[in-house]
């Protein structure tokens, strides 16, 4: 079963929709989307969005280009439908055409690793230069779609790449780093548990 599943199980919700997301950093995003679509939809009127990694099972401890980076962890949010506004707009994108920038290249077939390598690689300084683009860029579409300027933003609460790509968002924002949601330095990159 889906960990969704198994979690349910342990909360005791028995019928309730229960799936997995599987798009890694950016996982608990979408998932927050879809939820946030099916409240909008009718459909339901409460959701748990759940963002759990487990990295450190496909970290190779002698690279310290990664394994310093990534860590273990959970966060979880109840959304409700609501008169009041809540999400404003969600902004989902993927290009696999980037997939060698950071990877886990290997395959399992009948319980082994088959064609690659178990542990996650990463280019450093292009997955940077993709983040900085691809951050501020979506900030930008969100802003412009919900006609708002970068000098509404209260708080911003980005994923928790690295500090580097944070402050360089922020920058290109011209957003004090006051104004930014930091917990990197405390848990790592935990990647769809981060926001």
């Amino acid at each position: 079963p889906s960990t969704a599943c198994l979690l349910q199980g342990r909360l005791g919700n028995h019928g309730a929709a229960a799936f997995d997301v599987q798009a890694v950093c950016s996982g608990f995003v979408y998932a927050l989307g879809i939820a946030n679509q099916f409240i909008q939809a009718g459909s339901v009127k409460k959701a748990l969005v759940v963002g759990a990694e487990i990295y450190s099972r496909i970290l190779n401890w002698q690279d310290r280009n990664t394994c310093v980076l990534f860590g273990d962890g959970a966060g979880a949010v109840v959304l409700e439908a609501s008169d009041e506004a809540g999400i404003l707009s969600t902004h989902l994108h993927a290009d696999g055409s980037y997939h060698d920038l950071l990877t886990t290249p290997g395959t399992v077939a009948q319980g082994q690793i088959r064609n690659g390598s178990g542990f996650t690689e990463m280019q450093g300084s292009e997955v940077f230069k993709f983040a900085v683009n691809a951050l501020s860029e979506v900030v930008d579409e969100a802003l412009q779609t919900n006609n708002l300027s970068a000098s509404d933003i209260d708080w911003l609460i980005p994923h928790q790449a690295n500090i580097r790509i944070i402050a360089a968002t922020a920058k290109k924002l011209n957003l004090p780093m006051d104004h930014v949601v930091i917990t990197v330095d405390e848990h790592g990159n935990t990647s769809a548990a981060s926001i």
